[in-house]
Parts: structure tokens; C-alpha cells; sequence
């Protein structure tokens, strides 16, 4: 391809830790990466604004009404919208004030009436517009992310995992949570990170999200059974970054 492929970068409700990662692949991925694309709208790390762009890399959940129409406008100038992160994929961490009729006020006090800080339900940008490829992880995985816009440039169709972290961390000999005493959302969590949480000792919260088909009654008996939790505590358990996945399941 001899035209490199425009890409525009955006933001929501989020930390933007995901476009962060964009900056931290390391100069040599980095700049691999734009002999293939060039970044035309980057908030970032650039001040230009674009008409038009191939992909639009969308960062954080939708949870303002007065965001739905910058939303749309995406969409109409982007061939392909990415959604990025677990905000913009399924809500992310944002969703658990979806559960908190006080959360306003337990974060901002006094504050929290004022009128930037007026929010609704914290949703996935495809609440609002028709989003091609999901990247879901907190932040994004940014290998994954290359490969995905290697993958575009190149005319194939991106193959996101849909597999969950038990098979990764099989792969890698690590010892199951469960066996050590612990707890872990592996079993119904989407891979693609790598499991490098239980490799290191740190249980699966679910930040990519559930895979197609999670048997979440199953997670549920695990939990109560083998690391103790009461029940009412392994109903919720996803709900850290899969609150509105596990609403879906109710």
C-alpha cells in the first residue's frame, strides 16, 4: 500500500491510560508503526484536527448525553472505529457508579453538583454508534493493538482472542490460583493479555472482559466453594470491569 492509512485518536469518559500506551511501545515499535500509518488527530500529541481519517481509536465509555453527538460525528468521518480499552468495550471501571445511587458525592463532596461533573449510566460506545473491532483490556494491550492495525493495513480481518485466561496460563505452566488458595475470574475471562497477572501472584479481575459464552454460575460455585466467598460476594465479582457484561446475564 502506498498511501499510509490515516488514524485519529479520541477520548470519553476515561483515564486516557490507553492512548498513553500508545506512547509507550518504545521508539523502535513506534515509529515501525508509522512507516505504515499517520496519525492525523492525536490530543495527545498533536493540536491538528482531521475532516476524514481511515480508523478512529475510541478511548472511554459513553456517559454523557452531550457526548452522543461528537460520537456520531466519529463514526461519519471514520471507515473504521476501534474501540480501545474496557472502558470504551464494555463501560470499564466506570460502570460500577451504574450500581452507586451516591457516588457523586462520595467522590467530589461538595462538588459534585456542578455541571461538568453531570453524568449518566457509564456505557460502551456501542451504545451509541456501530463500532467494527474491540480491543478490550485496561489499558489495551498495545502488541495487540499493532497487530490489529498491522492486520487492517494489510486487508485482513483482525482476529480478536475470544478463548479464556485458563488456556494462557496453561500455556505458561502457571499454578491456578485456586490451587494456591486464591480466587480468579480466568475461567470466564477473555485472553489475549498473556495472563500476566497470575504469573505474578495477582488473581484475573476480568479486565478484558468475559469471553462469548461465560458460565458465570460456574465462577460462582468455584469462588464459594474453593476460596470461601460468601455468596453474595461472588455474584458481584465482576463487577470491578464487567458490570455491565454481568448485568447482560441477569
Amino acid at each position: 500500500m502506498s498511501k499510509k492509512v490515516t488514524v485519529a485518536s479520541f477520548d470519553f469518559t476515561s483515564c486516557e491510560g490507553c492512548q498513553i500506551e500508545l506512547t509507550n511501545m518504545g521508539e523502535h515499535v513506534f515509529m515501525g508503526l508509522l512507516n505504515h500509518i499517520e496519525f492525523v488527530e492525536f490530543r495527545e500529541a498533536m493540536s491538528e484536527k482531521a475532516d476524514a481519517y481511515d480508523i478512529a481509536l475510541v478511548e472511554g465509555s459513553y456517559s454523557r448525553e452531550i457526548d452522543r453527538e461528537r460520537l456520531l460525528e466519529i463514526r461519519r468521518k471514520a471507515k473504521i472505529v476501534i474501540a480501545m480499552g474496557a472502558c470504551a468495550t464494555c463501560g470499564g471501571i466506570n460502570a460500577l457508579k451504574n450500581h452507586q445511587n451516591d457516588w457523586a458525592e462520595n467522590v467530589y463532596g461538595d462538588k459534585a453538583s456542578m455541571p461538568h461533573l453531570a453524568s449518566a449510566k457509564a456505557l460502551p460506545i456501542s451504545a451509541v454508534i456501530k463500532v467494527d473491532y474491540e480491543l478490550p483490556g485496561c489499558p489495551m494491550n498495545k502488541e495487540e493493538l499493532v497487530k490489529v492495525v498491522n492486520d487492517l493495513v494489510h486487508g485482513k480481518a483482525p482476529l480478536i482472542p475470544d478463548h479464556p485466561v485458563c488456556v494462557e496460563c496453561k500455556a505458561r505452566e502457571t499454578v491456578c490460583r485456586f490451587e494456591l488458595g486464591d480466587h480468579c475470574m480466568g475461567m470466564v475471562s477473555r485472553a489475549g493479555c498473556g495472563a500476566p497477572c497470575p504469573a505474578h501472584g495477582i488473581p484475573c479481575e476480568g479486565c478484558r472482559g468475559f469471553v462469548s459464552h461465560p458460565n458465570y454460575a460456574a465462577l460462582e460455585k468455584v469462588l464459594v466453594e474453593k476460596a470461601g466467598f460468601s455468596r453474595e460476594r461472588a455474584a458481584n465479582k465482576a463487577q470491578m470491569f464487567t458490570s455491565n457484561y454481568l448485568e447482560k446475564l441477569r
